[in-house]
């Protein structure tokens, strides 16, 4: 089985790799998504850039797609510990996407995926993933704030997971999660709005809000900056 799981390690991450919001910018609009809005390659920067439906295929897939590997680790008889791996690889590869020099998007919805999919598959309830969306749900609707909600929703999911008699595997596993999703935020590129505020604020500002300022109206309008002319020789 050894085989089949570094095959199913290498496709969670290609898996995971595969840009959406970056392509799906460029093929309806012609554009790099990573130069509008927060420069996020994921689907909460592409709403303003394509049509609704364009939007909705890309929440889809990017969280669908750390999920079937883990069912194929799971059908085939490869251990919790194992399909953990794999859904986890998948979060990586969004992050770090070997198809756009390692620089992805945040993972929420691939992370929401994969905690769903790797308790269902092996017969648990994923009250985990249940309460990190109801959060969510509540910091999109009603602070308007979904990083937010997402690192609250998700920073307990292991601590529940141990409460609540889990194996070992999966709880360690929604801990790996949690750091992941943290280590994203926090070592993302600098953007030029980051020199305006001290170190100190621009950490506590990507944990909390995933961007490097407070004010979101003037992140997520950001547009690219047009090129400088070249003067003419006199």
């Amino acid at each position: 089985m050894i085989t089949e799981f570094v095959l199913l390690l290498v496709g969670g991450y290609l898996l995971g790799s595969i840009p959406a919001a970056y392509l799906a910018a460029r093929w309806s609009r012609g554009v790099d998504i990573r130069k509008y809005g927060s420069g996020n390659v994921g689907a909460t920067n592409i709403r303003k850039l394509t049509s609704r439906w364009t939007f909705l295929a890309v929440i889809i897939f990017d969280l669908a797609k750390g999920m079937p590997l883990v069912v194929v680790a799971w059908a085939i008889g490869l251990d919790i510990y194992q399909q953990v791996a794999i859904g986890i690889l998948g979060i990586i590869g969004h992050n770090w996407p070997i198809f756009l020099r390692f620089s992805g998007g945040r993972g929420m919805l691939t992370t929401l995926g994969v905690a769903f999919i790797f308790p269902v598959v092996n017969g648990y309830v994923p009250w985990e993933a249940t309460i990190a969306m109801i959060i969510i749900t509540i910091g999109a609707f009603i602070v308007h704030n979904v990083p937010m909600g997402m690192v609250i929703g998700v920073a307990p999911a292991a601590l529940i997971s141990w409460l609540d008699g889990k194996p070992p595997e999966m709880t360690w596993g929604f801990l790996a999660i949690f750091l992941i999703m943290v280590i994203r935020r926090l070592t993302a590129p600098k953007t030029p709005l980051a020199a305006s505020v001290s170190t100190g604020e621009l950490l506590i500002n990507r944990l909390l809000f995933d961007r490097d300022i407070r004010d979101k109206e003037a992140w997520l309008n950001r547009k690219p900056a047009k090129p400088k002319e070249k003067r003419g020789k006199d």
